[in-house]
């Protein structure tokens, strides 16, 4: 077992015995989402740390597009503890690159693949992802790997 997968079984422990409800429920649904990735496929599998932390990088994904999407209708309450969940899932993954970090990670990948022009978008976003694994934001990564290539 993966060692983020066993501090998600401890914290649930913990949060039960103190009656936590929320963090409870938050964490028995991102365990869930572990172990259905674990049973998925034609043979199951035991995750590797690599992979579950993609399982709980794909679990925040969702719940910060379920927060725009309850603000733009009108629902505070469920943007809010849409956005308290994804915080709390947050705090099991690597901590994030700052913006000077991926900015210097993109004009490092850039010299090192002579990139020059948007044609080489794809070869560059695949190898700065690479680079910065779950520590990048996707969005941000893109950003500045088209800024460094339109520029």
């Amino acid at each position: 077992m993966s060692e983020t997968l066993n501090r998600l079984t401890s914290d649930l422990t913990t949060a039960m015995k103190a009656r936590d409800t929320d963090r409870t429920s938050v964490l028995r649904q991102v365990i869930g989402a572990v172990r259905a990735e674990e049973k998925a496929g034609p043979v199951s599998k035991e995750l590797t740390e690599d992979e579950v932390l993609a399982v709980l990088a794909r679990e925040v994904k969702k719940r910060r597009e379920s927060v725009q999407i309850y603000t733009d209708a009108g629902a505070p309450e469920r943007a809010a503890n849409e956005a308290a969940e994804a915080d709390a899932i947050e705090t099991y993954l690597p901590a994030r690159l700052s913006d000077d970090e991926l900015a210097a990670l993109v004009t490092a990948v850039v010299g090192d693949l002579g990139a020059t022009s948007m044609r080489d978008m794809g070869a560059v976003m695949k190898e700065a992802t690479a680079r910065a694994g779950l520590a990048a934001d996707g969005k941000k990564l893109s950003a500045l790997v088209r800024t460094a290539l339109a520029g």
